[in-house]
């Protein structure tokens, strides 16, 4: 069984997951912590636990999902692990900052550790994480899909009743909705989904009721 914490993190209300099973195993997914309470609390909830943190994992470059990976890096010795679609992006995290919240964020994040690659396999504990590309939103957008548990973390490609921007540099609507449809297909429809921003929702539901998604019904 995993254990799922989520805390939502800077003036994006982003979500960061940090995800453990008994063996105290962790990987922490979009550590976008940008305050220091939300660092914090992320540090406290890892020890407090004894939770011993083995990857950071990107869903996908944006800075509102990265602002975190220095702390991370600082704390736990950890780089990023993203898809290199995104590498663009990746090294642009400053300007992205200043151009997102309109002021100078003075922060040497580390650079890319070991990229994310498709149908690669992320083992940690007794559980294991598959890496589905899901472009549009950025480049190197992905899902991580557990299938013992059956969840996936969407990243910014799919909300609750709702889809990620294409609007953003690097980002593309033909290729999300290839995407989305991709999804509807590879994934079972019980499978909870854990979005970038916002609340959880399944398959099923989005399948049924997101107008994005409905006609792959």
């Amino acid at each position: 069984m995993l254990n799922i914490q989520r805390f939502v993190c800077n003036m994006f209300q982003e979500n960061c997951y940090v995800v453990s099973d008994s063996s105290k195993e962790c990987v922490i997914i979009d550590c976008g912590a940008f305050f220091n309470e939300e660092k914090k609390a992320i540090s406290d909830y890892i020890d407090n636990n004894k939770l011993t943190p083995i990857h950071l994992l990107c869903t996908h470059g944006h800075v509102d999902h990265n602002f975190g990976n220095k702390f991370i890096y600082d704390t736990f010795g950890l780089k990023p692990r993203v898809s290199l679609k995104d590498e663009q992006l990746m090294n642009n995290l400053n300007t992205q900052a200043e151009a997102f919240i309109g002021k100078v964020v003075d922060e040497k994040f580390p650079t890319i550790g070991k990229e994310l690659s498709e149908n690669e396999t992320i083992k940690f504990g007794n559980h294991t994480l598959s890496i589905i590309p899901t472009p549009g939103h950025t480049p190197g957008s992905v899902f991580l899909y557990c299938s013992e548990e059956s969840l996936a973390f969407s990243g910014d490609t799919l909300f609750q009743m709702s889809i990620g921007r294409t609007d953003l540099a690097l980002g593309n609507f033909d290729d999300i909705m290839l995407s989305l449809a991709h999804i509807a297909k590879v994934l079972p429809p019980e499978t909870t989904i854990l979005p970038g921003h916002g609340s959880k929702t399944n398959m099923k539901d989005e399948i049924k009721y997101n107008p994005y998604l409905k006609h792959h019904d």
